[in-house]
């Protein structure tokens, strides 16, 4: 019999790559989600009466998303001027001191003030985590370590509410918080045998560039959020003048060069459909199954673990096979298929019975989203140049941000201000309908890559 070869050094360090990669956005995903059945416990100790904590309630989800959506763009940057690891290991130590603020927040507005932080910290997680997974594989094996990656990141929001009731009904709120920092004490373990990416010679920030993009963001982002549309306005205002002093700048933050790469182009679009889907479709489901069916906080995330256990078990499955055979089927195949998935619960009613009537959708909903969700990722960074790999991280991270917060800020208009059956029967023919437009949008601008080129127009 032959020998088996053992692990050389560059293996070892991609796998420690990729490991880092998944537990510091794993992280920064869970914590997006982790915090919302944690909500009335929080209002309850720190918010007050009536509408007091009811506005608590919001800005503790709040404020995150609009640090996390107003400093991505920046981040991205950061990491591919100043070097992925260097970026990533500030964003672990921020990350840490603002979980340990929430934990010990004596009052509400310390607990807010945390949470902006947390978020700041949070993007700069995300895009160097992906820059570097882009920057360490190539080929086939690239498409198999993103999908690794989604498959642990993409639970993380997941089983979120999962594991956040459980930490309320069993210990305490605070908790929530407490348990990032073994994951982030882990992480900078590893990460100190991770090799630092070298950036282009003479390579600098674009310090308006910056500050426009995250002003721009940060108000269309809080526009979005609280319904502020004359704030909305200025962040549009703030994003064109960004666009036009990129266009002008020496070495712009966002080299818009890259909008020319079709998969790149295609690809953000076909993103903000399918997120906005994502988004809109996760938060009625918890919603209906809560308000609606009774089901407690706890029982409703378990309701939905089907979607990560197939995350899970297929992701790395169609990120390999991406590798091999490209990303233009499995994207248009995959949200058709998570598109069924959300029109077999329009047989669901007020009682939502589980294995006949939210099981099945879950099951087939979670298999179209592995087969979507990896290829998705491979073929957008896959068509960029390593060296600006952070940066379209960033902005592909930052659409599904975005689409997400347009979807459930349009929940309202969608629902018609009641939640009962009717209302999540038509909100899940929306859902499905923008992930078929996905596939569509996929089908029709998605090239495969031949010859190792990436698909340009």
């Amino acid at each position: 019999m032959g020998r088996v070869s053992s692990p050389t050094a560059a293996d070892r360090t991609r796998s420690r790559v990729l490991l880092v990669a998944i537990l510091a956005s794993f992280v920064s995903f869970l914590d997006g989600t982790v915090v919302n059945v944690a909500l009335p416990a929080i209002a309850d100790e720190l918010g007050g009466p009536g509408e007091a904590g009811l506005t608590l309630q919001q800005w503790v989800v709040d404020g995150y998303l609009v640090t996390l959506g107003s400093f991505i763009l920046l981040a991205g940057s950061l990491s591919d001027v100043h070097g992925r690891r260097r970026v990533l290991a500030i964003g672990l130590a921020g990350f840490a001191a603002a979980s340990v603020l929430c934990a010990v927040a004596p009052t509400g507005a310390v607990l807010v003030v945390a949470r902006l932080l947390q978020g700041v910290a949070g993007a700069l997680l995300v895009p160097s985590s992906l820059a570097l997974i882009i920057s360490t594989f190539d080929g086939a094996a690239q498409g198999r370590a993103i999908g690794r990656w989604t498959a642990w990141t993409g639970t993380a929001m997941i089983v979120g509410p999962f594991v956040g009731g459980g930490l309320v009904d069993l210990l305490s709120w605070r908790w929530v918080f407490w348990i990032n920092l073994p994951v982030i004490a882990v992480t900078f373990l590893l990460l100190r045998g991770v090799p630092e990416s070298v950036a282009e010679v003479g390579r600098r920030l674009d310090v308006p560039g910056a500050v426009l993009a995250a002003l721009g963001l940060a108000a269309a982002v809080l526009g979005l959020v609280e319904g502020y549309w004359v704030v909305l306005g200025v962040g549009l205002v703030l994003l064109v003048v960004f666009v036009v002093w990129e266009r002008r700048a020496r070495d712009p933050m966002l080299p818009l060069h890259l909008f020319a790469v079709r998969n790149f182009a295609w690809g953000n679009i076909a993103t903000a459909a399918v997120y906005g889907a994502l988004a809109l479709g996760g938060f009625v489901v918890t919603l209906f199954l809560q308000q609606v069916a009774g089901y407690s906080a706890t029982a409703a995330g378990v309701a939905q673990l089907p979607t990560t256990f197939a995350m899970l078990a297929l992701s790395t499955r169609f990120g390999t096979l991406t590798g091999r055979y490209g990303a233009r089927w499995f994207m248009t195949v995959g949200p058709v298929v998570a598109a069924a998935g959300y029109l077999l619960l329009l047989t669901t009613d007020a009682g939502a019975a589980y294995l006949t009537q939210v099981l099945p959708g879950m099951v087939v909903f979670g298999v179209g989203l592995a087969i979507t969700v990896a290829p998705l990722t491979s073929a957008i960074l896959g068509a960029v140049p390593p060296h600006d790999a952070g940066i379209a991280s960033a902005v592909n991270n930052a659409v599904s941000r975005v689409a997400g917060l347009v979807a459930i800020a349009l929940a309202g208009v969608i629902v018609g201000g009641v939640l009962d059956v009717d209302s999540f029967h038509r909100t899940l023919l929306v859902v499905a309908g923008l992930l078929v437009v996905g596939g569509l949008v996929s089908l029709v601008g998605i090239r495969d890559r031949t010859g190792g080129a990436a698909a340009a127009s």
